[in-house]
């Protein structure tokens, strides 16, 4: 992808819209071939720069500021969320997350515990009660998840939570929230992504 990466003048702020598509390495170069063209914008314009389209994970939107403000004295805005969660997710969106960036985790997570990571986990043990995942990409455990499991934590609804058997009360994926029901007979859930926005679990 040559051209992943537009910039545009606007009356506050220039706007540089990232392809949805873009690799990191793409972003770096197209980013690095542009700077010239976002320069000469600049010259006259003490405004912001605000970073759009494509939503980054923290390593990339440092690398991304790294190379602006390398070359140009500005505040560089994201439109990205810098934090996982809820309250961080500013729009929801599908990609496939065929590869990751995983943290593996070697043992059972006790009430209380929590591990945050920007890219997947994988647990290699239970998710007790009490306990909490949150992952931008994936969460797969490899015992039983008991716990609060939030995946695709930055609006990602492709995400999805895996588990030998998933007992949770709740589990989210993207800004989507399913209380888990409690059946009389209770059928063995294994496997969670979303689907018409909602929560499917087999």
């Amino acid at each position: 992808m040559s051209n992943c990466i537009n910039i545009k003048l606007q009356t506050d702020q220039i706007l540089i819209n990232i392809s949805d598509k873009a690799e990191e390495k793409e972003i770096i170069t197209c980013l690095e071939n542009k700077m010239e063209e976002l320069k000469k914008l600049y010259k006259e314009e003490k405004t912001p720069i605000l970073v759009t389209g494509k939503v980054l994970s923290n390593d990339e939107m440092k690398t991304v500021e790294k190379i602006i403000t390398s070359k140009i004295n500005v505040k560089v805005e994201f439109d990205s969320p810098k934090v996982l969660g809820l309250h961080g997710i500013k729009k929801a969106f599908n990609k496939d997350i065929e590869c990751s960036e995983t943290k593996f985790h070697k043992g059972s997570l006790r009430s209380g515990q929590k591990i945050e990571f920007d890219g997947s986990i994988v647990i290699l043990g239970d998710v007790n009660g009490g306990a909490e995942l949150v992952a931008r990409d994936n969460i797969v455990v490899l015992g039983i998840l008991r716990g609060l499991a939030h995946a695709g934590a930055k609006g990602n609804k492709k995400a999805i939570i895996a588990a030998s058997c998933i007992e949770s009360p709740q589990i989210r994926i993207s800004n989507i929230v399913k209380e888990m029901e409690k059946e009389e007979e209770p059928s063995r859930k294994n496997y969670a992504y979303v689907e018409k926005d909602n929560i499917v679990c087999q």
